[in-house]
């Protein structure tokens, strides 16, 4: 099918009488790194849950490969090839790191090459196959980080989206988790990217939209990853 991987078209969504989203349109295609950054409240992570069905839209269209998905239960999105990595990671911490990993096989397609897929895992965070038989909640912040990571892509998804996947981390982690959705670009997923590190994200991603109560203010391209004043202009817009 023609078209990008993932489009959203004047999406819309509200929390009661308070619009969260206001008439959002972009899109993200195989390979890409689209970032989202704006101050706090300005509806990234409604975004995102838009995407996975988590909140149902106003009005607008979300599609996944030229079809529909908007308003389709998460688990059915999840089958359809998209994978959320939540904020605050969400890993259970009485759980091995494996039984952790594993729990995200539900929202695999077909099972496939699982063993390929796990060993393709491990290289790409080794922490997540030498601690497998730890439980979970005795790993630090940033290797909880690249567990949730991990057990999104189990899945195999055709869309990554993840949302502050460097809160809370030490610098040496944010750096390593950059890192990774280099690779995990790399592989050619796309990856929708909430982030607070605004001069980071756009440095990263192919392009990165700037939020501001619900509304797409500026797009910025890694070339304007130095331009502060017009960010900060775009943030308080």
């Amino acid at each position: 099918m023609s078209g990008p991987l993932l489009e959203l078209e004047d999406v819309v969504v509200r929390h009661g009488a308070v619009t969260a989203v206001d008439g959002l349109s972009l899109q993200v295609d195989r390979g890409e790194i689209v970032g989202l950054i704006g101050p706090n409240g300005a509806g990234k992570s409604t975004t995102l849950h838009a995407v996975m069905g988590l909140l149902r839209p106003s009005s607008g269209h979300i599609r996944l490969q030229s079809r529909s998905i908007a308003g389709r239960r998460p688990e059915d999105i999840a089958r359809r090839g998209v994978a959320l990595v939540p904020e605050g990671r969400r890993i259970y911490a009485e759980l091995t790191v494996d039984e952790n990993l594993r729990l995200g096989l539900a929202g695999r397609r077909a099972r496939g090459d699982v063993a390929g897929d796990l060993r393709r895992l491990y290289d790409l965070f080794p922490v997540v196959e030498e601690a497998r038989r730890r439980p979970a909640g005795g790993l630090s912040g940033g290797q909880q980080q690249q567990l949730a990571i991990a057990r999104a892509l189990i899945a195999n998804p055709d869309v990554l989206l993840l949302d502050e996947p460097s809160l809370g981390l030490a610098p040496q982690m944010v750096d390593a988790v950059f890192e990774t959705l280099t690779a995990i670009r790399d592989r050619g997923i796309a990856v929708l990217l909430v982030e607070q590190r605004a001069q980071r994200t756009v440095a990263l991603a192919n392009r990165s939209h700037v939020l501001s109560n619900g509304r797409l203010r500026l797009t910025l391209e890694p070339k304007d990853a130095d331009d502060t004043q017009t960010m900060v202009a775009a943030y308080f817009a």
